[in-house]
């Protein structure tokens, strides 16, 4: 029997799915994303793909549950229990504008509004407790809690990355009065210095594991019904975890999918020989954009998604609204606008023929010939209902339907331009000595005009490139990350101190793993900065080095993202450790002659993409399948 490894990737606009049999075999199918509930899809996908399910060992999910309903805002009601006087901490942020020169711009609102967060009477300091938590103070809090019903309760109280004796306390009185109730603490979720990022991530957590579990559930036991393993979803650090695992972590999978382009980008571009990449996954409602570093995905200690910070480790990926369902219009000054809204499935692009008729990226490429009238997965392209879409906005702006398609996918790629540069030039990368890695349905379509944009001079384009985010979850080792507080000055760090506590950090990241602990990757980071600084870095560090070592790779870092060195002493803050299982990589067969050339321009028809070799390319098919695009010169 062929033992099969399958990856699920449920997106805006496509459902893929890709299946890895053992003897390194790849199949792949692309369906429109159902509206609703993504289970049914998933479901959908499997039986197209028409595998036995007693042949699928490993089934991996990726899902935007999680990001849809920080966008959507139908998350968990959610009680916060703050330290008071620190109950206001999600309505003050950072004191940082939405927008720095549009004072109309406001942030999105809290998950928790001030009338569902209730001020605990304690307080902990750096120097130990200054006002304790006592009887009186938790049974109030019992009361204002149980007055306001909540589904779940976040406690985030002050300095509990240190000292968390007073939310276990809380948490332990909350329980005991009855409260129906999931009871989420800080320290579990972020034992990291930063009050607000701290809470917001608490409560992103409490806000979103309710309906994160209940989907998990919900399709865990569809597939079981049918004969599937048990399922694994893709985190925002780049591996996977079970179903179970991963619904009690539910804010660690805001990036699932995205993670998992990623992945599979590194996986290829490793099996191409190239160390250091860009990426770029382009596919119908946006455009996700990320770094690739000596063959590895780029993992960063957190941002924001949707508005919301959540800062807990996950793949680099910064993404801009510029799929190819992203709409273009006319603002009020007169000018053409691409997104962010996007025609999605449904309606979907015109082209699609299922009920959309304004202009999108898609439609444009049509007009412009670059995207030929044919089957795209489940879609049939109409290049007349394409044309009639861009003619409306051409009209509006008084010039040929050719020439407002042209500004509205140059005006597509200038906003993914950006976020490519985001990405490298502010962490000190040069695009230019990157190559380009380009899929999603969208990707082969960009990625000479990307590439000219940030000055890269190559362009892999991969095999399976508009379902690659699927190969990439279908191959997703299994990881765990651990996080732990330091606040220690470099030059105090011994070799035993690194040792101590990255046997530490091991034991946090392996101790729910469900597979031995044997042949397994780990790796340690720190975040330093220099004393006085309100940002930090993250540099890798081994068990037994000490402060000279850390010292001087800080110093190397800090030159090259920020272009100087301080004479300054350096303070340790955190420290990271992800573990993850090893996974045998396939070797994948050639879609064509490794000897074919393409000199552009030229439009070829991919499985999955259409690729787009410009004026001034070559496209040359590679072994591992895919093609490797050279500006010529």
């Amino acid at each position: 029997m062929t033992e099969h490894s399958v990856g699920v990737d449920v997106g805006g606009t496509f459902t893929d799915l890709v299946s890895v049999s053992a003897d390194g075999d790849v199949e792949s199918r692309k369906l429109l994303t159902t509206a609703g509930d993504q289970s049914e899809g998933v479901i959908e996908a499997l039986r197209a793909l028409g595998v036995d399910p007693s042949q699928v060992t490993r089934l991996v999910h990726g899902t935007t549950v999680a990001t849809n309903m920080l966008l959507e805002r139908n998350g968990a009601r959610v009680a916060l229990c703050a330290t008071a006087g620190a109950g206001d901490l999600l309505e003050l942020r950072r004191q940082e504008r939405a927008s720095l020169y549009d004072l109309t711009r406001q942030h999105p609102p809290p998950l928790v509004p001030p009338e569902l967060t209730v001020e605990i009477d304690e307080r902990i300091s750096p120097r130990g407790v200054e006002r304790a938590l006592d009887t009186e103070a938790i049974e109030s809090a019992v009361s204002a809690v149980r007055a306001m019903g909540p589904e779940v309760i976040a406690i985030s109280l002050l300095h509990s990355y240190r000292d968390d004796s007073h939310e276990r306390l809380l948490a332990d009185g909350l329980r005991a009065a009855g409260l129906d109730a999931e009871i989420v603490c800080s320290a579990d979720v972020l034992p990291e210095i930063r009050e607000y990022e701290r809470t917001a991530t608490t409560v992103a957590e409490s806000y979103l594991r309710p309906g994160v579990a209940r989907y998990l559930a919900r399709l865990g036991e569809r597939l079981e019904s049918q004969g599937y393993p048990s399922l694994s979803v893709m985190t925002s650090s780049g591996g996977m975890r079970g179903a179970t695992e991963a619904g009690e972590s539910a804010a660690s999978l805001a990036l699932s999918g995205p993670a998992g382009g990623v992945a599979g980008a590194a996986f290829v571009a490793r099996l191409a020989g190239i160390s250091n990449a860009l990426t770029i996954d382009i596919g119908g409602t946006s455009a996700d954009a990320g770094l690739v570093l000596e063959g590895v995905p780029l993992t960063e200690s957190g941002g924001e998604i949707a508005g919301v910070p959540i800062a807990l480790p996950r793949v680099l990926v910064e993404t801009v609204s510029a799929g190819g369902g992203s709409v273009g219009w006319i603002d009020s000054g007169g000018a053409l606008r691409v997104g962010p809204r996007s025609a999605g499935a449904t309606p979907g692009p015109a082209a699609f023929g299922r009920g959309g008729t304004e202009p999108t990226v898609t439609d444009a490429q049509i007009v412009l010939g670059t995207l030929t009238a044919r089957t795209l997965g489940a879609v049939s392209l109409d290049a007349s209902a394409a044309r009639a879409a861009v003619d409306r906005i051409a009209r509006a702006l008084g010039v040929p339907s050719e020439r407002a398609a042209r500004a509205m996918v140059q005006a597509a790629d200038a906003a993914m331009a950006r976020a490519l540069r985001r990405v490298s030039v502010e962490r000190g990368i040069d695009p230019r000595r990157c190559a380009l890695v380009a899929f999603g349905g969208g990707g082969p379509l960009h990625a000479c005009a990307l590439a000219d944009h940030l000055g890269a001079r190559s362009v892999l384009v991969p095999p399976f490139a508009g379902v690659l985010s699927a190969l990439g979850l279908a191959l997703a080792p299994e990881r765990r990350d651990a996080l732990a507080s330091v606040m220690r000055r470099a030059h105090t760090v011994t070799s035993a101190y690194t040792r101590e506590l990255g046997a530490l950090l091991i034991s946090r990241a392996k101790g729910d793993a469900r597979e031995p602990s044997d042949d397994r990757r780990t790796q340690h980071w720190l975040r330093a900065r220099y004393l006085g600084q309100g940002h930090e870095l993250e540099i890798p560090f081994a068990p037994g080095e000490e402060s000279e070592q850390l010292t001087a790779r800080f110093s190397a870092e800090h030159q090259k993202r920020m272009g100087f060195t301080l004479d300054q002493e350096i303070e340790i803050i955190g420290a990271r450790t992800a573990v993850s299982s090893a996974i045998p990589e396939p070797t994948l067969a050639p879609a064509r002659s490794e000897h074919e050339s393409i000199r552009g321009p030229a439009v070829v028809a991919l499985p999955d993409a259409t690729l787009f070799v410009a004026d001034g390319w070559t496209a040359r098919a590679l072994p591992i399948g895919g093609y490797l695009m050279e500006r010529d010169g």
